[in-house]
């Protein structure tokens, strides 16, 4: 693990330092600690954590110290940036650590197939790490932002989503909202537009029931994801990318006024 340190306003010098020792290290956990980072510095970690894969992990936290009453000043730690699948990554492997199950297994092997599928058929979507689990998610550039290949196994549909989580994901919602018709007439007019508890999804199932756990069924499974995902990614990473949750807080205090 490398920590930077930095108590001030993060800049282009420690940039550099970050990158110069993780050049000299095989795997590795980054750690950038400042007491505030520039849209630019956040944006090249999410960026950094797109292109390293799995050998890589890059965070950044801002540090603040918090007072309660008398007691003495203690630092708070605010993520700003980490690798996309990192949360989800975590509860996999708590809930793994044991072995796979029969039905983690194969999941896995699913997986593991459909990221032989992307590699084979050339496909600009980077194959993840397999995991035993109903899903994988794909970095699409942006913190709090991925897309994800979802097997739903009561339905017996395969699916693929946008998803928009953190403080801002309803804002996000309503901007890309602006761009809808073209986006369903992109992505398919089944395209749902769904606000949950805590995040946000784009959501397309494929209407054709499928079978998980027969192996001759993969194929087409693997096909209409791999296409899906690369239609996802081409209509939303740039409409993602300029998202600006100021710009519908000030929208709707003009509606208000």
């Amino acid at each position: 693990m490398l920590i930077e340190n930095q108590l001030e306003r993060t800049d282009h010098r420690h940039l550099g330092q970050l990158l110069t020792y993780a050049a000299g290290l095989r795997t590795v956990t980054i750690i950038w600690v400042a007491q505030r980072f520039t849209e630019e510095h956040r944006a090249a970690l999410d960026w950094l954590n797109e292109i390293t894969g799995e050998r890589y992990q890059f965070f950044g936290l801002e540090v603040e110290l918090w007072q309660i009453g008398e007691s003495l000043a203690a630092p708070k730690f605010n993520i700003v940036s980490k690798p996309n699948e990192w949360s989800r990554k975590v509860g996999a492997a708590k809930s793994s650590s044991g072995g796979d199950s029969e039905q983690g297994a194969l999941y896995r092997r699913y997986w593991t197939e459909f990221s032989e599928h992307l590699v084979k058929s050339k496909s600009p979507i980077a194959p993840r790490q397999p995991q035993p689990q109903q899903w994988m998610d794909f970095a699409i550039g942006r913190t709090d932002f991925w897309l994800a290949a979802m097997l739903r196994r009561k339905e017996r549909r395969v699916s693929v989503y946008l998803s928009l989580s953190g403080d801002d994901s309803v804002a996000h919602l309503e901007l890309l909202q602006q761009d809808r018709n073209e986006i369903d007439t992109s992505l398919g007019d089944s395209l749902q537009w769904r606000q949950l508890a805590k995040s946000c999804q784009l959501l397309l199932v494929n209407p054709k029931e499928a079978d998980f756990d027969t192996p001759a069924d993969w194929s087409w499974q693997h096909t209409w994801l791999a296409e899906t995902l690369e239609k996802f990614d081409l209509v939303l990473r740039r409409r993602v990318a300029k998202l600006d949750a100021n710009e519908w807080a000030a929208a709707s205090a003009g509606d208000d006024e």
